[in-house]
């Protein structure tokens, strides 16, 4: 392994701490405003909320491990369900729904980042095996990909050429970023894609300025405050559609937990341990709800940043999070963000919701699951339908588990109850 630039606590130089910043904000930019775009939420908040949620897991995970924390993919759908969905303007019918759903999913990381302290974490990765986590990731992909293709070809329910033309050159702009870049750039095709989609959507008329030039140099993002900005009120239907995906996030968690160990060279599941990275995810996830932000995650973008650079000083991720805080307040910036045509949104798409299931079927792989036992079979088969299929049960109009909810939680319960489960069939060797 190649010697770090600058290790964990290494101090760098005033010109090394800006451009480096900078470097990291961008890499995760294109990711946390992507997902308040698709389920009607601000950008400049998630952006806002993504710098302060980094600093909570800083200072929880004490300055030991340098990760940065953005917008969760894996809630999307959960969000749109306990939002209600998208009004005809784009924006989330009732957000502060999915607000409460996600302090909720913070306050289990916390009560799960407890026990992980109290008794170890081994009784977590039981609970979570890949043939339960990979199958539901693959849904959660699957599960949006008509969404995508939708948002890519259709403009007000109808076809338009113009538009899927824009979605095909912002979805090729990614991906030859994504393949053909062995650079920095390599961990940025989500935002170099935005930016070559954009502009060819500016070329043929599709893109609206009037919001760029009515919007002030400074403001103020979108808060949504608990009690004023909308009723604190906890449904069986919000806790639901949120709660069951830390299933799949905490998973998430654990491995991005893992790759960044090998790569500064550290065992982060022991020290600073599982349960204060996990607090500090939480933490992050709750504290972004508070204020109008959507769920937080560490960001594979930023650990691929620390791969190829081997710059992997804490120093440099806090000053990524303060500079997103600042830009968060560019009025214009902002409102930039939000003239992207949809149709450059679902060509970004595409590939994310498409990567998001592709990476649940490299967990099968790399985990050497066996499609000849009968039992993976069964489990991995009735995760798939009954999360794709939109399976629910619904004892009241108010109270119902649908989805890929369903699909975990149908997935825990099979992997506990059917004979033949391998111990050793966890995500971590123990």
């Amino acid at each position: 392994m190649s010697k770090a630039v600058l290790d964990i606590n290494d101090k760098p130089t005033a010109g090394q701490l800006v451009t480096l910043s900078f470097q990291h904000m961008f890499a995760m930019f294109g990711s946390t405003i992507l997902v308040p775009q698709l389920v009607g939420l601000s950008p400049a908040i998630a952006l806002l909320t993504s710098g302060i949620a980094t600093i909570f897991f800083l200072l929880i995970t004490q300055f030991k491990v340098p990760a940065y924390l953005g917008s969760s993919f894996a809630f999307i759908s959960p969000i749109l369900i306990a939002a209600g969905g998208l009004d005809e303007n784009g924006a989330s019918v009732s957000p502060g729904n999915a607000m409460i759903g996600a302090m909720a999913v913070g306050i289990v990381y916390g009560i799960v980042s407890l026990l992980i302290w109290k008794t170890g974490y081994k009784w977590l990765m039981r609970l979570l095996p890949p043939i339960v986590v990979a199958p539901v990731i693959i849904v959660i992909g699957l599960g949006l990909a008509g969404t995508a293709v939708d948002m890519a070809m259709n403009v007000n329910d109808a076809y338009s050429f113009k538009h899927f033309t824009a979605a095909l050159v912002t979805l090729f702009a990614a991906i030859i970023f994504n393949v053909y870049f062995k650079n920095v750039l390599s961990t940025m095709p989500i935002l170099l894609g935005l930016i070559v989609g954009y502009i060819y959507s500016a070329i043929i008329g599709i893109v609206d300025f009037s919001p760029v030039i009515e919007a002030k140099m400074f403001s103020l993002p979108e808060f949504l405050i608990p009690g004023v900005d909308y009723e604190f009120k906890i449904t069986s239907k919000i806790l639901l559609a949120m709660v069951p995906i830390v299933i799949v996030t905490i998973s998430e968690h654990i491995g991005h937990q893992l790759v960044l160990g090998k790569v500064v060279n550290r065992n982060y599941i022991k020290d600073p341990g599982l349960h204060r990275s996990l607090l500090g995810d939480g933490l992050g996830t709750f504290v972004s709800a508070i204020l109008g932000g959507p769920p937080k995650t560490t960001y594979g973008e930023n650990i691929g940043v620390l791969a190829i650079t081997r710059v992997f000083s804490v120093y440099v991720i806090f000053g990524a999070a303060v500079l997103a805080i600042l830009f968060s307040f560019f009025g214009k910036a902002m409102a930039l963000v939000q003239t992207i045509p949809t149709a450059v949104l679902g060509g970004i798409s595409i590939l994310l919701f498409g990567i998001i299931a592709s990476s649940g079927l490299r967990m099968l792989v790399e985990n050497n699951i066996d499609f000849g036992n009968s039992r993976n079979m069964v489990i991995s088969s009735v995760i798939l339908v009954v999360g794709i299929g939109g399976a629910a049960l619904r004892f009241t109009e108010s109270f119902s588990i649908e989805g890929m909810a369903l699909a975990a939680i149908v997935g825990v319960i099979l992997n506990l109850v059917l004979p033949g489960r391998d111990k050793k069939d966890t995500l971590l060797d123990e």
